[in-house]
């Protein structure tokens, strides 16, 4: 049945990683794509796309073409994946010639999402597609025993969402999605600043302030960093200083909004399995999951252990690749 190339998909909002059975991660890029406006050509997709945002002349664009983990621009996201497949190709020394592809879309997209997602794949010149459900991936991905009938809690913080989900048997049992992740933290880091020192700073800035002295609602010392912007008084660049301490109180709310997804989530859980997960506790995927004191806030609010997978940025991405071992179980839509 799988004779042809087996590859997995991970179509996230903030990056795009392309994983293959007998080689690994064979990508992992920003899912930006950069084009001519007037001659709708992509130029650049990727790391080399990403270095133009905010950038570049008049005539080209830096797009993100996924938004919130599903398909904002359709005729973007296809010419995005053509040369990502290219480039997959090229990583692996052969051509991949009408692969097989499992391709994850969030437990809370839309039938016209899912839709809109595998025609996007399927234009690039793939034989089958299939979807399987974001924490379904990353539980496989981050080596939880899904098939067997126990509890597995999966917190999975991306660019564009968080999914949380409780697994079983191979199946999600309960599920929560919420539109609140990394690009979230981003804009309200920038909101943050632009309201308090009247100063304009860009998304790769607010995405660094993040990375560097971004926490948690926990007790920490205080870091502080530098950054520019342009001032929004004389429009001159300006340089001011932050402290971790507004950078957590700017971003709390959200954080909330999140926990209350897992509370949320955990409510619906069968009785059955709310044993197993205090023994097993839960675990964190995905870019955010790496925010500082992410981990231990978490415990702390639902006095579970909390765990960060090996590897959480990978995780989904290993996830869809092997799934393919079993995708007739885990089959949520197909073609």
């Amino acid at each position: 049945m799988w004779s042809t190339a087996q590859i997995g998909i991970d179509l996230g909002t903030a990056n795009i990683l392309v994983y293959s059975k007998d080689k690994g991660i064979i990508l992992n890029e920003p899912s930006v794509v950069a084009m001519n406006t007037s001659t709708r050509d992509v130029l650049a997709v990727g790391a080399e796309a990403k270095s133009m945002v905010g950038k570049t002349p008049s005539h080209i664009v830096a797009v993100r073409p996924l938004r919130d983990g599903v398909i904002a621009d359709f005729d973007v996201t296809a010419s995005m994946l053509r040369e990502v497949m290219k480039k997959a190709s090229k990583n692996m020394g052969l051509s991949i010639r009408k692969p097989n592809v499992v391709v994850c879309a969030p437990s809370g997209s839309t039938s016209v999402e899912r839709r809109a997602i595998l025609d996007a794949v399927r234009s690039c010149g793939a034989k089958e597609v299939h979807i399987i459900e974001e924490p379904v991936a990353a539980a496989i991905g981050a080596d939880l025993p899904v098939e067997e009938p126990t509890a597995n809690v999966l917190v999975d913080i991306g660019g564009g969402t968080t999914e949380v989900a409780i697994i079983s048997f191979g199946g999600v049992v309960s599920s929560n999605s919420v539109r609140v992740g990394g690009d979230k933290f981003d804009e309200a880091i920038i909101q943050h600043v632009r309201k308090h020192y009247n100063v304009l700073i860009g998304e790769r800035t607010a995405e660094q302030i993040k990375i560097e002295i971004g926490y948690a609602p926990i007790d920490h010392d205080r870091m502080t960093m530098e950054v520019r912007g342009r001032d929004l008084v004389n429009g001159l660049p300006k340089t001011v200083e932050l402290d971790s301490f507004e950078i957590r109180q700017s971003i709390s709310e959200l954080l909330f909004q999140l926990l209350e997804a897992l509370r949320a989530t955990l409510e619906n859980c069968p009785p059955e399995l709310s044993g197993d997960i205090v023994d097993r506790g839960v675990l964190l995927t995905g870019g955010g999951a790496l925010l500082n004191g992410m981990q231990e806030w978490i415990s702390n609010e639902i006095s579970v252990p909390v765990h960060i997978a090996q590897a959480p940025l990978e995780s989904v991405a290993i996830g869809t690749g092997r799934s393919l071992k079993f995708i007739d179980k885990l089959q949520k839509a197909t073609v």
